[in-house]
């Protein structure tokens, strides 16, 4: 395994909310019923090579890449809210198609621009694009009500319990972006710049404290979300729905997510503003307030969303005996990642790695839930030999390769 590859939820990385929160994991339309076999217990683990058995079809030389990619870059935690793109006035969100961008200088009179210097109008663009991106997400707050929500709950594709699962507090962010666009547009002067935005943003930045239960809810509400697509008529619907020119070929999912990709945004966007405002502007130093008001905000929510997933995760474990339930995963507050492996046999094996412990488990239908099975014992992550590799390194001696290539037969008649 490469350590350095743990995208640890505190750090930079969605290990999916998220708040990643890669995303949550899908419908386990491959999963198996949960098994009754008993498990055997395993012995000290001095490397997770020791454990899976070789990935077929692929050579040898390729294992190590393969491993790493199915633990990071084939995660399914949360969403990536400590990764967001550097700011660009153009740019957008790689899962969204966003509208054409529209710039200050085009939308007001462009002779004010020559009263003004080239820095004074990059913080206009700035400021611009901060407003015109809360009226962008309150439409989209909207729609996702107005084309989702309330058409499923009155034909009932879903039910209202279900679809307060998969919405969460939606319907209580719109207010709060309302209120903020209101009042960028009442200090904005009739040629269409704006003098000052520091005081606003100050006051207002606290009330994302409420983002808290919404981000924490992602997690469940994708899972619901994904689950329910198995349904012939949540899948009609949706599909007619992303067709169709409202959705910018956007799914629902992407509109439920766009909050929290503004979330993520708000530093990036004061940044900016930030670096464009003269050093004797007052501006400047309620700006710096306001940019150390939202990260404290964002590493507040991101914790505990982290939290919740974690939570969500461990609930969902089946134990096939007591004898596999270990005090380290109960004590876990945060997943650190995971995601899926394949052996050559074609089972899929989920794993999570949590703070202390390492858990390989099978996904399983149960009661209409997507579970996780345990199929090996917990192993705490001391009990571990983890390798740092750099990118693009290639193992091929040593212990790795002869753990993989000799220890299928003793995998098989530990399962028997």
């Amino acid at each position: 395994m490469v350590a350095k590859d743990y995208p640890f939820y505190l750090t930079v990385k969605r290990a999916n909310c998220s708040l990643e929160l890669p995303p949550a994991s899908g419908p386990a339309k491959d999963a198996e019923e949960p098994s009754n076999k008993r498990v055997k217990p395993l012995s000290r683990v001095t490397s997770l090579a020791n454990l899976i058995p070789p990935v077929k079809a692929t050579p040898l030389k390729r294992f190590s890449q393969t491993l790493q990619r199915s633990i990071s870059f084939r995660s399914e935690s949360r969403p990536d809210i400590l990764a967001p793109r550097p700011w660009s006035r153009n740019a957008a969100p790689s899962s969204t198609k966003r509208r054409d961008s529209k710039l200050w200088s085009e939308t007001f009179d462009v002779c004010v621009n020559q009263m003004l210097t080239s820095k004074e109008i990059k913080r206009q663009e700035a400021i611009f694009e901060l407003s015109q991106g809360e009226e962008d997400l309150i439409e989209d707050l909207k729609l996702a009500k107005k084309a989702y929500h309330d058409p499923m709950l009155k034909l009932s594709i879903m039910t209202e319990q279900e679809l307060n699962q998969i919405f969460g507090t939606l319907d209580s962010l719109i207010p709060l972006h309302e209120e903020l666009l209101s009042q960028l547009r009442d200090v904005r002067k009739p040629d269409g710049s704006t003098e000052h935005v520091g005081p606003i943003l100050v006051g207002w930045l606290p009330c994302l404290s409420s983002y808290d239960s919404y981000c924490s809810n992602q997690v469940a509400a994708k899972a619901l979300l994904d689950h329910k697509k198995q349904d012939h008529r949540v899948q009609d619907f949706l599909q007619r729905c992303l067709e169709s020119p409202f959705s910018r070929k956007l799914d629902l999912w992407n509109f439920l997510d766009i909050p929290r990709s503004r979330l993520v945004k708000y530093p990036l966007l004061l940044r900016e503003i930030l670096r464009h405002t003269p050093n004797d502007n007052p501006d400047q130093q309620h700006l710096e307030e306001a940019i150390n008001i939202i990260q404290g905000i964002v590493a507040e929510i991101n914790t505990k969303t982290g939290e919740s997933e974690c939570r969500y995760y461990k609930e969902r474990l089946l134990y096939l005996e007591e004898g596999q339930k270990d005090s380290l995963i109960d004590s876990s507050r945060v997943l650190c990642c995971h995601g899926e492996l394949k052996n050559n046999r074609g089972v899929k094996l989920h794993v999570f790695l949590f703070q202390e412990v390492l858990v390989i488990t099978r996904a399983v239908t149960h009661n209409e839930q997507l579970c996780y099975q345990l199929y090996r014992q917990p192993i705490p992550v001391k009990d571990l030999l983890l390798e740092d590799l750099q990118d693009g390194e290639v193992r091929l001696g040593g212990s790795l390769r002869g753990a993989f290539s000799n220890n299928e037969r003793s995998m098989d008649s530990s399962r028997g």
